[in-house]
């Protein structure tokens, strides 16, 4: 993957954190950092099925789930499953489809299946999604609700590559697509096998207070309408989970928190109107919150 996003290894690593943690990754940036070519990079480098979805106004729900159709021949409907079965899901540019299309995403990103006129279709294992969004003041684009963002797992943003990053890109790039020639290096079942240890990975009792502290600093922050859930507890846990397994250990510590915070849990948390007038931002008030938490020593 380092091949083709140069000068971005803190964001390969997180990609592969997120996938190993059975989480969904939101990319934000403004066009052309390579937050695409991410996703591509990534469906490359594992065997495994991958689709891609351009996310636009006129897209249907049924065009990314599936549709019954009607089999005059055999005279039953047949379900024609959408592009959402498969293993990993590069939604494009999530934020220029409709509000009803991205609500259609909630139960595929939470339940990991598909319910088409009552019945319910399962999802293969494992099962990721990749949206790419631009800022919101991108012409044409629409505001993610609260309910979606909370499924995203982790939230990265590329920023510009530097320099010599962006000389090496000049140098690949100009000869050719390089993500077609990567070349599998993992299969769906090496990638199954290291879900499961991450589910391993301890969390002694003090991180879990840890995680939970944190949790109740945010919802007594005077910046913050809307603290953080126990869902997004749930999902920092995880998340430093991941981050410990990346790192060949089988527990996690207050560094794998502190780490896995700033791309958790600040698309979770919704500033006071006054705190946003005042210049504040989420990623600042999640630095706050780190901040007056005291830290475990004890593992």
């Amino acid at each position: 993957m380092a091949r083709v996003i140069r000068g971005k290894q803190e964001a390969i690593d997180l990609t592969a954190i997120c996938l190993l943690a059975e989480g969904h990754l939101l990319i934000e940036d403004v066009p052309g950092v390579g937050k695409t070519s991410l996703a591509k990079a990534l469906s490359a480098s594992v065997e495994c099925q991958w689709r891609r979805v351009q996310f636009t106004p006129d897209l249907l729900p049924t065009d990314l789930l599936g549709v019954n159709i009607w089999l005059k021949a055999k005279e039953v409907f047949e379900f024609q499953p959408g592009p959402v079965f498969g293993n990993v899901l590069l939604a494009d540019e999530i934020n220029r489809a409709s509000p009803k299309v991205q609500s259609a995403l909630l139960e595929v990103m939470e339940e990991r299946q598909v319910t088409i006129d009552g019945k319910t279709y399962p999802l293969p294992a494992p099962f990721m999604v990749i949206a790419t969004q631009n800022p919101v003041e991108q012409e044409g684009t629409y505001r993610l609700p609260e309910s979606q963002l909370d499924r995203f797992l982790l939230r990265i943003s590329l920023g510009y590559p530097g320099r010599e990053a962006e000389v090496a890109i000049l140098d690949t790039h100009g000869q050719g697509n390089v993500v077609h020639e990567l070349r599998p290096v993992l299969t769906t079942n090496d990638v199954l096998g290291m879900i499961e240890a991450v589910k391993t990975v301890h969390l002694a009792p003090a991180l879990k207070h840890y995680l939970v502290a944190i949790a109740e600093a945010s919802r007594r922050h005077p910046s913050l309408a809307l603290g953080l859930s126990p869902r997004a507890t749930l999902q920092l846990a995880r998340a430093a989970r991941s981050r410990a397994a990346a790192s060949g250990r089988d527990y996690a510590t207050p560094d794998d928190v502190k780490a896995m915070a700033p791309y958790v849990l600040p698309h979770r948390l919704m500033l006071r109107h006054e705190a946003s007038a005042a210049g504040q931002t989420r990623e600042h008030v999640t630095a706050d919150v780190l901040a007056t938490v005291p830290v475990p020593t004890a593992r």
